[in-house]
């Protein structure tokens, strides 16, 4: 699945979607995970301007999530509608350490959340947060 990743500093999870300078994207599976795309975004203002988002979401195509560390209400509506599952976690959490987190949990049984989204079960179970933790 490919993950993407809102950052300031290619190495962490520490940017609003909406502002975000860079979007790092990567393969992941239960075996390893790539860097398949880095996208660097003009400086953007959290202003309700939401012509910025554009970019940004073109950027997603084909991801499955994106994690960042905000994300505003009218932009997570738009993300969920291009298929893909926003997804908060702490600011200035690695990206590393989300990468292992991700194929762990690809390794084994992946929440419902997620086999909802990778299509594979019947999504049964609520998905009651955003939140990714640590």
């Amino acid at each position: 699945m490919l993950v993407a990743f809102a950052t300031e500093d290619l190495a962490a999870v520490n940017a609003h979607f909406g502002t975000c300078p860079s979007l790092v994207i990567y393969e992941v599976t239960p075996a390893a995970s790539r860097l398949v795309a880095t996208h660097a975004f003009p400086a953007a203002a959290e202003d309700g301007d939401e012509d910025k988002l554009a970019p940004r979401l073109a950027a997603l195509a084909g991801c499955t999530v994106l994690c960042s560390a905000a994300i505003g209400g009218s932009a997570s509506a738009r993300v969920r509608a291009l298929g893909v599952h926003p997804a908060k976690v702490p600011d200035a959490t690695p990206i590393a350490g989300l990468l292992e987190q991700l194929r762990a949990v690809l390794a084994g049984t992946p929440p419902p959340w997620l086999r909802r989204v990778l299509g594979r079960g019947d999504g049964a179970g609520p998905f009651d947060t955003e939140e990714v933790k640590p």
